[in-house]
């Protein structure tokens, strides 16, 4: 197909005008109608229905206009990867996230992107619970784990340091632990299973966070919900420090094992599949991300209250 042609339609789907759209790319009236009209005979489809009066989209046109669009953003990206033009983009970006990073962090800037960019729109889908890149045809993920799918290529955006909380009163009542064995005798809470964290401390020493025993009675598979259980005096959890980094401050969480974190190599990437070509959209939003959130995050300033004790 020719990709002048599908740029033609796309212009001419959002003006509603092939007159308008054929004089933004130089051509005139009669030229424009004729190359979407060859477009057209070679889809099989007419995509615009013509009138006297207007022109408006049709049923096939409105399907295929995302792909058109696609089609224009994956030149682009070609064309930049070569060194030619400018990147430029447009189209639908579909993205996932953890909720509550996404809360905190992505959806506060998120009008600073579309105003940058006004040709993206985005779909985001915002769970703890990871999607599959490529069944759920995402451009891109973000993952806060240890990357270990070979089937994805991924940019660090920040280091993922994870550490354990509670509440002031919830130390008060239950005391506070000295060393990792004291764990044993407190109520922990698990993220979607209870499974055993090793903990690395000062000089090599080491522990387990290991919610597996009688000291686990909460399970939860969500992030913001586990803080706000935390927060309510629930017991003990393991938590990414830029999750409870606003609470370590105003001291509503306290670090436990202050000396200790998470040894689970985990970090946030943002993640897409390795057939996909990184469309300008996608690289687009990479960047930005990189720069209003992976940059200077905000979590690794050191704070007050890590490692205040409970009184």
């Amino acid at each position: 197909m020719d990709t002048e042609s599908i740029r033609l339609f796309v212009l001419a789907a959002d003006k509603l005008n092939i007159s308008a759209a054929g004089r933004e790319l130089g051509m005139a009236p009669a030229v424009a109608s004729a190359r979407l009209a060859k477009l057209e005979k070679a889809l099989g489809a007419d995509l615009l229905k013509r009138s006297t009066r207007k022109v408006t989209l049709s049923l096939e046109g409105a399907e295929f206009l995302p792909y058109a669009r696609e089609i224009l953003a994956q030149e682009n990206a070609a064309l930049a990867a070569l060194g030619h033009g400018h990147l430029t983009a447009s189209g639908t970006l579909r993205f996932t996230a953890p909720s509550t990073f996404a809360q905190l962090y992505i959806a506060p800037v998120l009008p600073t992107f579309l105003a940058l960019h006004p040709g993206i729109s985005l779909d985001l889908r915002l769970t703890d619970m990871p999607f599959d890149l490529i069944q759920g045809s995402f451009d891109l993920a973000l993952r806060n784990s240890a990357l270990a799918d070979t089937s994805l290529k991924a940019r660090k955006l920040a280091d993922d340091t994870r550490i354990l909380c509670a509440s002031p009163g919830y130390l008060r009542r239950h005391g506070v632990p000295g060393h990792p064995d004291d764990l044993a005798g407190h109520q922990l809470i698990a993220f979607k299973e209870p499974v055993a964290l090793p903990l690395r401390g000062p000089g090599g020493a080491a522990g387990q966070f290991n919610p597996r025993g009688a000291g686990c009675r909460l399970v939860m598979d969500d992030g913001l919900s586990q803080k706000v259980a935390t927060l309510a005096g629930a017991g003990i959890s393991v938590n990414s420090l830029w999750s409870v980094h606003a609470e370590l401050l105003d001291g509503s969480l306290v670090r436990v094992l202050p000396d200790f974190t998470v040894d689970t190599q985990a970090a946030l990437w943002l993640v897409y599949p390795k057939a996909n070509v990184l469309t300008a959209k996608v690289r687009i939003f990479i960047d930005f991300l990189l720069e209003y959130v992976g940059s200077k995050p905000v979590w690794t300033v050191p704070t007050s209250a890590t490692g205040r004790q409970a009184t």
